[in-house]
């Protein structure tokens, strides 16, 4: 597989999307796991935003100066919150109602938002601009969250959209057939240790897959329902991906880096949005990101799960999450008038190289 271009800032090297990025990353996860956490149980705080809207953001994604930007979903401004803790809005060039929904962090360190209901694309390039690109094919809640391809290629999640959209390291706009299509198919994206692309099932009754070939397809789940059952992903240690429980999930779900699909128990599941989106913390733990749950819910690199208290808690409060090279998980604002965080404290330093991956780097 292609290496992708080295990330601006990544003093420590970066992390490609290919198998030698995979086994850095694993072996670095792994060390930090073997070694401990400061913390056994994860800290939450809240700080000040600096504007807020219901719905304002979807997704966020590190830039390789530190920074966490939140996705804009239905806010006319870009909101950061720098390395050191700052937070800050900055001007957008197009907005819309759902305008965008998760982002993406391209091998030149621009970030891009993939189009909820956008005609357009949108990204802010490594120094700051924001701009926008022509888009091939838009269409009411078309795609839900992106994923960086090894490559170099930006694939956009299929929800309501009846192709595959993707934008390549150069920035040419191209569309591909998929296998399957629904109303609501999915909802976020991962990459797997073997190259491939897999869109997590919201109302999907298969899985589906984009391999680093390119070749789409599907595959068999063991849980499925309507409603919106899981809400993005996250690759874990050992190379299996997650799908993050939402409304309808009373179970979890993951797939095995052979592809074998299971199940496995929850502690706290709801009836309303509960989590949406999740994040990799550098003990190995994966956390569910709160929606509309009043607890958080985490799974350790040993398979067990747990729940945690939270500092603030709102219906939609937050959709996906950003892990800082500080170890410090930042939740993206949709309904919440405060920002949240959960600090953990590596044993390992991960580096700004490794955070910015896209391993761990997507909603």
């Amino acid at each position: 597989m292609e290496r992708t271009a080295k990330l601006p800032g990544a003093s420590d090297g970066s992390v490609g999307a290919d198998t030698v990025g995979w086994r850095r990353l694993k072996s670095l996860i792994n060390d930090s796991v073997s070694a401990g956490a400061a913390f056994s149980r994860p800290v939450v705080s809240t700080y000040a935003l600096v504007y807020t809207v219901a719905d304002a953001y979807a997704g966020g994604v590190l830039a390789p100066d530190g920074s966490v930007h939140f996705v804009p979903l239905s806010t006319p401004v870009g909101q950061k919150v720098s390395a050191a803790g700052a937070v800050s809005t900055y001007s957008l060039v197009y907005t819309v109602a759902g305008a965008c929904y998760g982002g993406v962090l391209a091998p030149d360190g621009s970030i891009h938002f993939p189009p909820r209901n956008a005609t357009v694309g949108q990204k802010v390039s490594s120094s700051g601009a924001v701009s926008t690109y022509s888009l091939k094919y838009a269409t009411g809640e078309a795609y839900l969250g992106g994923v960086l391809a090894p490559n170099g290629d930006i694939h956009f999640v299929p929800s309501f959209a009846a192709v595959g959209q993707k934008v390549s390291s150069s920035g040419a706009v191209s569309t591909y057939s998929l296998v399957y299509t629904v109303g609501g198919a999915y909802l976020g994206g991962v990459l797997a240790p073997n190259g491939d692309i897999h869109f997590i099932p919201v109302n999907a009754a298969v899985g589906q897959k984009v391999s680093s070939a390119g070749v789409v397809s599907t595959y068999s789940l063991v849980f499925t329902a309507t409603g919106g059952v899981y809400a993005g992903g996250v690759l874990d240690p050992s190379g299996s991906i997650h799908f993050v429980p939402r409304r309808s999930a009373t179970v979890g779900q993951k797939v095995s880096s052979a592809g074998a699909v299971s199940t496995y128990s929850l502690v706290y599941t709801g009836t309303a949005s509960t989590y949406m989106g999740g994040v990799l913390a550098p003990n190995g733990d994966i956390h569910f990101v709160p929606s509309s749950a009043p607890v958080g819910q985490k799974v350790s690199s040993a398979g067990v799960v747990s729940t945690y208290s939270l500092a603030y808690t709102v219906a939609g409060a937050y959709v996906g999450g950003v892990l800082a090279p500080d170890g410090t998980i930042y939740l993206v604002p949709a309904a919440a008038a405060v920002g949240q965080s959960i600090r953990t404290l590596p044993a390992v330093p991960l580096g700004i190289g490794v955070c910015c991956s896209p391993w761990l780097n997507k909603l």
